[in-house]
């Protein structure tokens, strides 16, 4: 299908549950095409998440939530080790298209949990406790993102100019992002914040994604390659930097998309502070620092040919092409989740972040 209406005013990720369908903006077309893609196949829905279709952390775990309970809908079995058994498979599947981001395993998990919580039902009504709880993720990751945006907001005034990198936002989740989420929440109050994004190399989601997001809501954006950040930050241009994560650490280092480490290298030059926006879903504390986390390592082509209309590389040249990047602690002035903002020390900080999140719960 071909564009017809703004970008944000389509649906990333959706449930189309009487054709047995996740439908996904497929973020590869982008800017040029906005195309709705309908996966029905374990494979189709793999293939989207590695090859970066549907992307972002949150848009990833709810992509793998209506995933995986569309798969479990076709396990046709009545007894419960054996659909059990299933289910089980096609998540270890799916869980190994992307293994730096945590959102994946965490959604595949919580779903994994409801089978498991539900275990004396028919396999006809975990089926549904499934549908339900796909959905629920859902609604929860626009309510989520939200909240960040609340608390995001408070770290900056009226008129000021922002960096982000790659894409955290509207395209990354469900509704107004993560590092994004403040800048939605600002422009709909007045704040007219002046955006710099970075394009993203080498797959340019900040040129493709950010940028065309934010010009299309009306944000004031300027477009910068990656080695300008200095640039447009000794200029005193950018007051705060905004950025999401596909994993936190306990210690506080965060794994984003690559490039991320050299704005906070930077920016802690010229005493520029960094936020990482992230969803509790995205704080690993079983990853005790950023070495423990694994890096995602990406095909050659997307650095010597993707974009161009001949190599632009000599044939044959070594290529080294991480996904992610790790942050380290130190250069973070603040992680914004959902519950509030953690500070350093944050092996404290997001261990009380998470005691608000389980009162809440228990609310």
């Amino acid at each position: 299908m071909t564009q017809e209406k703004n970008i944000m005013e389509y649906e990333t990720v959706a449930l189309d549950d009487d054709k047995d369908a996740l439908v996904i903006l497929d973020q590869t077309k982008l800017p040029g095409c906005a195309q709705l893609v309908s996966l029905h196949t374990g494979e189709e829905i793999w293939d989207a998440i590695y090859l970066l279709k549907v992307r972002g952390a949150p848009a990833i775990g709810v992509a793998a939530a209506f995933g995986i309970y569309l798969l479990a809908k076709k396990i046709k079995t009545e007894d419960y080790d054996v659909f059990y058994e299933e289910f089980c498979k096609q998540k270890a599947y799916l869980n190994s298209a992307r293994p730096t981001a945590v959102n994946l395993s965490w959604a595949l998990n919580r779903m994994e949990q409801v089978c498991i919580a539900n275990k004396a039902l028919s396999v006809a009504e975990i089926k549904e406790k499934l549908r339900e709880e796909s959905i629920a993720l859902k609604e929860e990751d626009i309510q989520v993102c939200k909240s960040i945006g609340e608390h995001g907001l408070t770290l900056v005034k009226p008129g000021d100019g922002i960096l982000t990198h790659c894409n955290a936002g509207q395209l990354a989740t469900c509704k107004y992002g993560t590092a994004t989420a403040p800048i939605y929440l600002g422009q709909e109050r007045g704040y007219n914040f002046r955006v710099f994004a970075d394009e993203t190399r080498p797959l340019l989601q900040g040129a493709r994604l950010t940028a065309y997001e934010l010009q299309s809501s009306g944000v004031d954006v300027t477009l910068i390659c990656d080695n300008m950040s200095a640039t447009v930050m000794r200029n005193g241009w950018v007051n705060a930097v905004f950025v999401g994560c596909d994993r936190v650490a306990a210690n506080g280092d965060t794994a984003n998309k690559i490039g991320t480490s050299v704005v906070a290298t930077v920016a802690k030059r010229y005493n520029v502070p960094v936020y990482i926006c992230a969803p509790t879903s995205t704080i690993d504390m079983d990853t005790p620092t950023g070495a423990d986390i694994t890096i995602e390592q990406r095909p050659a082509h997307e650095v010597t040919d993707m974009w161009y209309e001949k190599p632009m590389a000599p044939a044959g040249v070594k290529v080294f092409n991480p996904a992610f990047d790790v942050t380290d602690h130190d250069l973070i002035a603040g992680i914004v989740t959902e519950y509030g903002i953690a500070r350093a020390p944050y092996r404290e900080s997001l261990k009380e972040i998470f005691e608000k999140k389980q009162a809440a719960n228990n609310a």
